[in-house]
């Protein structure tokens, strides 16, 4: 499968790249800037593009026939970048996909973007973005996933997760990114995960056992 991973220079993204390269996929890592081409080469992409998700990005969607969405504007910026990069390039980013007939789109989410006002006031914005980006692709003709994981770590894989629509108490409980990318990847063949949003955590369940559940 032709897979085009947005946000690929991201932290969860590069993850996503180095594991796709061992998977039998054909991957394009699309990235905002030149130099972090070599870089995303050296993760094992077949292909890199260079494109901003502020701008026109529609190239990158020629020929593709998956999309792993995990751009994010980063905890050092505001609400601006939020808005059109988070929120607006990825409604761009759906509608680019329709257009170019992706049979499956795999977005990153977060926990707690099912209900923005549980959240903190100091990150509602982005739960907010989160959960408008959501329902936004809930509303496409896209094959689609949306995965929400909890607090992120950088811990080793374990491959395994717990899974649930919501969960009701997180408590101390994480993620790694590494098991985060194991999700996105397995979600775009899975079909128990079709049209579905989720929640994962850290967990005793093995990763592709726990996507397979109802």
């Amino acid at each position: 499968m032709n897979v085009l991973v947005i946000g690929a220079n991201g932290q969860v993204g590069q993850h996503v790249i180095d594991q796709l390269k061992d998977r039998n996929h054909k991957t394009t890592a699309m990235v905002r800037k030149q130099e972090q081409v070599d870089k995303m080469k050296q993760l094992g992409a077949d292909e890199v593009i260079v494109a901003d998700l502020e701008g026109d990005f529609s190239k990158a969607f020629q020929g593709q026939e998956a999309v792993i969405f995990t751009a994010g504007s980063g905890g050092a910026t505001g609400a601006d970048k939020t808005l059109t990069v988070d929120l607006w390039g990825a409604i761009k980013s759906f509608k680019y996909a329709e257009h170019a007939a992706v049979k499956q789109f795999v977005q990153l989410s977060s926990i707690g973007a099912g209900d923005p006002d549980a959240q903190p006031d100091k990150i509602k914005h982005y739960m907010v973005a989160k959960a408008v980006s959501d329902q936004m692709l809930m509303t496409t003709a896209l094959n689609y996933t949306i995965v929400r994981p909890g607090p992120l770590t950088n811990d080793p894989a374990t491959g395994l997760i717990a899974k649930a629509e919501t969960f009701t108490d997180v408590g101390d409980r994480s993620i790694s990114r590494a098991d985060v990318a194991t999700v996105l990847i397995e979600s775009l063949t899975n079909e128990a995960v079709r049209r579905q949003a989720f929640e994962i955590l850290e967990g005793d369940k093995q990763l592709a056992d726990a996507l397979s559940e109802s």
